[in-house]
């Protein structure tokens, strides 16, 4: 005689597929979201101090698409607070032009006065050559001789896909705000004290033989901390990237918990 109280087995299973299934889809959702919101463009430069030089500034390209690969950036270099003099690192299987433009105010160097600085720097893909694969980055560097003496630097850039697309990474935020835009332009924190820079020391006291005395632990410890600091503020992305995967994950468990809660309420309702 059949008991027609159970739920037969195999509808338990399909139940216990389907719900399962819709957690872990939650889960991969949402980890996918964390992963791409935090894929940007970004800009960092440890060594640069406002007025330094000779600092490596580097470009971090993801490539977000899922079928496209990336084959062009152009990142275009601020106006108002110039740098003096670029020499870009060149790069196999890329190609680059830059471009002038007039200052409206000269920079004063030791060489003399500077009436035009760099103001776009536009890389592009070789014919037959790879570009940024999808899932894959990509760095471009460029040397800056003098910096402005200013707290920060923002650089707009246009990222180029093989099927024609195009994404604006030149968005900032209201002025106010601390919310980060959907395509935020990478922004270069210039902190002082956060490397070497060849102007030498600002009180100018200091010479090229140094002194036969040992810095003290307490002057060491301070350098550091500073140098950690300036390399962190010069990479905001990493703390919101951290910020969003952990919030994929609670979200994603979460996402399993509902599921679960939906086979057990299915199941009784079945058993009943």
């Amino acid at each position: 005689m059949t008991d027609r109280t159970r739920t037969p087995r195999p509808r338990r299973t399909r139940l216990l597929r389907a719900a399962l299934g819709s957690g872990a889809l939650a889960t991969a959702l949402l980890a996918a979201g964390a992963g791409v919101a935090s894929a940007h463009v970004t800009v960092s430069a440890p060594e640069a101090t406002p007025g330094g030089s000779d600092a490596v500034i580097t470009f971090r390209v993801p490539d977000e698409s899922e079928s496209a690969r990336t084959v062009g950036l152009k990142v275009r270099l601020p106006t108002d607070t110039p740098i003096a003099s670029v020499l870009v690192q060149p790069k196999t299987g890329w190609s680059v032009t830059v471009s002038q433009a007039k200052l409206a105010t000269p920079i004063k160097t030791d060489d003399g006065e500077v009436t035009e600085a760099v103001s776009e720097i536009d890389w592009k893909v070789t014919a037959g050559g790879p570009g940024i694969a999808p899932g894959q980055f990509d760095e471009f560097s460029f040397i800056a001789g003098q910096l402005p003496d200013a707290k920060t630097l923002t650089f707009k850039a246009v990222q180029a896909y093989s099927d024609g697309s195009t994404t604006s990474w030149i968005e900032e935020p209201a002025p106010g705000s601390s919310a980060e835009p959907e395509h935020p332009a990478p922004v270069l924190t210039l902190a002082a004290g956060s490397g070497s820079s060849s102007s030498g020391p600002p009180d100018g006291s200091g010479s090229s033989g140094g002194s036969s005395e040992p810095a003290s632990p307490s002057v060491s410890a301070s350098a550091s901390d500073a140098s950690n600091a300036a390399a962190e503020a010069a990479n905001p992305d990493d703390a919101a990237s951290k910020a969003s995967a952990v919030t994929g994950i609670v979200l994603g468990a979460l996402g399993v918990l509902l599921g679960l809660a939906a086979l057990v309420l299915a199941l009784r309702r079945h058993a009943t």
